[in-house]
């Protein structure tokens, strides 16, 4: 890692008890490997596909997890709530209304540095709920953020890739890094913007990719073949752990470096 920089190590969707197991196995030999200084995970899938709770905010925390960002499932699951507006580290977009319980970006130390990072959770609306402006809301936190640091990380939860797209020209040059999340599919796109942001359209999913985006594949193709609502389940096999690294720069708070990880890689060809 260049001198006087820090190592980003951002965990995709977490999507079940099949993710959350394979993420317990593979994060440690993860780590050693690529000797992250901040990481952060999005959670919200966590329980049983939808929502997260208490006993999965303390593991991941146990496995070297600096903060959970989460999305349009952190509230799923009400048991979580009250924990939420006691601990500053589990996230929840910040544009939901007023009211709400959680914490939408918080400020944090950065391990062995005398540096502080900015977190910022925001959702999309597009193809989504309708809830507040999340570029509006953008634009306050950042500022509120900068009074104290200019390295900013943001997870984008969001359906449209044009809008996370939209949101990332917005945002290159006032923030460090921005990864989107939601689609459970990682985009091929990590790339440095002009004015130093990193960015991948969207991280993917860390859990069983055999399935349809976490779920057991024929309830999901019933969804479609009978076009009414059908109970989804998690799915099991083929877990891999999607994620991304970014290297930033502590004096000027950009990004040097971004790459997707894929854990293990995709089988692209047949053996």
């Amino acid at each position: 890692m260049p001198n006087n920089s820090a190592k980003i190590f951002f965990i995709a969707d977490i999507v079940g008890e099949a993710g959350l197991n394979f993420l317990n196995t593979m994060l440690p030999p993860l780590i050693e490997k690529h000797s992250p200084d901040f990481i952060i995970a999005n959670g919200e899938n966590s329980h049983e596909g939808r929502g997260i709770n208490r006993e999965i905010v303390k593991n991941l925390y146990d496995l070297g997890v600096n903060v959970i960002t989460g999305g349009n499932h952190s509230f799923d699951k009400w048991k979580i709530f009250s924990y939420m507006k006691s601990d500053p580290n589990l996230l929840r977009p910040l544009n939901y209304p007023k009211g709400n319980a959680g914490y939408g970006y918080g400020i944090y130390d950065i391990p062995g540095t005398d540096k502080k990072i900015g977190v910022l959770n925001l959702q999309g609306r597009t193809f989504m709920q309708p809830i507040d402006d999340p570029f509006s809301t953008s634009d306050w936190a950042i500022e509120k953020i900068k009074e104290e640091t200019d390295i900013i990380f943001v997870d984008f939860h969001a359906e449209a890739t044009a809008e996370k797209i939209s949101m990332a020209w917005q945002l290159d040059g006032r923030v460090s890094v921005m990864v989107g999340t939601h689609t459970h599919v990682p985009t091929n796109d990590a790339r440095i913007f002009p004015n130093g942001m990193g960015y991948v359209t969207d991280a993917g999913m860390t859990g069983p990719f055999n399935s349809v985006i976490g779920m057991k594949k024929k309830t999901s193709i019933n969804r479609f073949l009978l076009g009414t609502p059908q109970r989804f389940h998690v799915a099991e096999k083929d877990n891999h752990l999607c994620g991304v690294i970014a290297t930033v720069d502590l004096d000027s708070a950009k990004c040097s470096e971004i790459q997707s990880i894929i854990f293990p890689e995709f089988q692209n060809k047949t053996e």
